[in-house]
């Protein structure tokens, strides 16, 4: 949003087809004609601060954006857009499930439920208004608590913030039985992919689900499915036969360059900002990271 600041200072949004694609000046009664030419200014001032790629490319990272976030309108009601539960928060970690739920609801959905432990709870709260916060992960009745809430959700993310409590995984172990049983696609993180890795065939097979390890949480995936060290050589191999092993589920493997394969052999092609195609091996999309995709920020 810092590359938008120097058009907001001056123009006001129109927001048309589920993104905002233009800018005209307050009070302005000729919109027509300016805003293609405030949106080429932000283009413009975006890519230079990444000159390897041309401002068409941000205007294809546009046409991706639209065709995710759902359009605003009159005729839907709260929720349509999406119900997103957040599964962790602990007493030492509040920060990863807050930046999931958000980030959730800033990309579109409507409604973001956090499941906790009790002591993470009125710290998360104090973050944002806008999550709904359950205390109950650490609750005896944790699974049947999450477990009725299910029928109201689109998707789960499991693992940021969990911590390894026994009884916090022994509950995650219940609620990804149950999320199972509905057919609920999920997100699978950080120490949720602790837990997979000591149980893989809690997983296994199940194709909504989604891991995304870093480079050590790939290695330990791999040990526990592989029981040998993982060939560090040859990451792209590595991934697609891990994917395989799981039965095909998606996996993201995180690093200077992102790995993606959900175990297919057919060639896959993604996009990743800032709009730049990702090169694709076989059944392995390779993708810029954050790190090193996105434009630096503006000088301050």
């Amino acid at each position: 949003m810092q590359i938008l600041s120097e058009g907001l200072s001056q123009c006001a949004g129109i927001f048309q087809n589920k993104f905002c694609i233009g800018f005209v000046p307050l009070g302005s009664s000729d919109s027509s004609h300016l805003e293609g030419d405030c949106r080429n200014k932000v283009l413009q001032r975006a890519f230079s601060l990444h000159p390897a790629h041309a401002p068409k490319d941000m205007e294809n990272f546009f046409q991706l954006v639209r065709n995710i976030v759902p359009a605003l309108t009159s005729k839907k009601h709260k929720g349509q857009d999406g119900r997103i539960g957040i599964v962790g928060g602990c007493q030492e970690y509040t920060g990863a499930p807050y930046f999931a739920g958000i980030t959730a609801l800033k990309v579109g959905a409507d409604l973001t439920h956090v499941f906790c432990a009790r002591e993470a709870a009125p710290v998360i709260k104090s973050y944002s208004p806008e999550l709904i916060v359950h205390p109950v992960l650490d609750s005896s009745g944790a699974v049947e608590e999450v477990e009725k809430w299910l029928p109201r959700l689109h998707a789960l993310v499991v693992g940021p913030g969990l911590g390894r409590d026994s009884l916090l995984l022994n509950n995650v172990r219940g609620i990804l039985e149950a999320t199972k049983a509905r057919d609920i696609p999920v997100v699978i993180d950080a120490d949720g992919l602790w837990l997979v890795a000591q149980q893989p065939a809690l997983i296994r097979g199940y194709q909504k689900a989604v891991l995304t390890p870093n480079r050590v949480e790939f290695s330990r995936l791999w040990e526990a499915v592989f029981s040998s060290p993982m060939d560090a050589t040859n990451q792209s191999d590595s991934i697609l036969k891990l994917s395989q092993a799981l039965g095909n589920i998606t996996v993201v493997q995180k690093g200077e360059q992102d790995l993606i394969s959900n175990g297919q052999q057919a060639p896959a092609h993604c996009w990743w900002l800032p709009g730049v195609l990702a090169r694709s091996r076989g059944s392995v999309t390779i993708r810029p990271s954050r790190s090193t995709a996105a434009p630096r920020p503006l000088p301050t």
